[in-house]
């Protein structure tokens, strides 16, 4: 079983949108959960929405996360954490302590940039306790053509941890998905080059 939490310090970033997404890529090839333990529940709300009874299972997590991590174990490949927005909820620090690999995404964006700084500081508090513990910048919701996107690769490398070198471009199809309970892939045409988008960050991250 592999444990996979997306993590981020700042409301907006596209994490829920990327985790749905990507627990719904893993789970065309594996069994595979979403834990919700965001207090927003926005996870459940997709799940509930959705019009298909294949869509990825989301579990309430946001009381008992590590039990819930626990009794997965048995049942899925795959269990996908999605975090609160803040590195310093017990939620956030309790996915760092138990996950193979905290995924981070970040809008190119200087709030953004900012808000990262804290994670790197939890990550390496999480390791004293889970020394494999891979964490790994994403640069989402990418629009390559702006400067600032151009320069979000420099602002990043500035800190300890490693950017993917696939990114997840801002695209209408990642916003529609979710409003109808669907992931990208389950678009066809509409959603082809986003759902290559998630299929090119599980080739890498998944493979090292």
């Amino acid at each position: 079983m592999a444990v996979v939490a997306l993590v981020g310090n700042k409301g907006g970033a596209g994490k829920t949108t990327l985790c749905v997404n990507l627990a719904s890529a893993l789970a065309e090839n594996a069994p595979t959960v979403i834990l919700d333990a965001d207090p927003q529940r926005s996870s459940l709300q997709w799940r509930e929405i959705a019009d298909c009874a294949e869509a990825v299972p989301v579990i309430d997590a946001v009381d008992d996360l590590e039990h819930r991590v626990r009794e997965s174990a048995p049942r899925y490949d795959f269990v996908v954490i999605d975090c609160p927005p803040s590195v310093h909820s017990n939620q956030t620090r309790a996915a760092l302590e138990r996950c193979d690999l905290a995924l981070i995404p970040v809008q190119p964006s200087p709030l953004d940039l900012w808000a990262t700084t804290h994670i790197e500081g939890e990550v390496e508090a999480a390791r004293t306790n889970n020394p494999e513990l891979r964490a790994v910048l994403v640069i989402n919701q990418l629009e390559p053509r702006t400067r600032l996107s151009q320069l979000v690769r420099r602002g990043l490398s500035e800190l300890g941890l490693p950017t993917a070198e696939s990114a997840v471009r801002r695209r209408v199809a990642f916003r529609s998905s979710v409003l109808e309970g669907r992931s990208v892939l389950e678009l066809g045409s509409r959603g082809k080059a986003a759902a290559e988008d998630i299929r090119e960050l599980i080739d890498e991250v998944f493979k090292q």
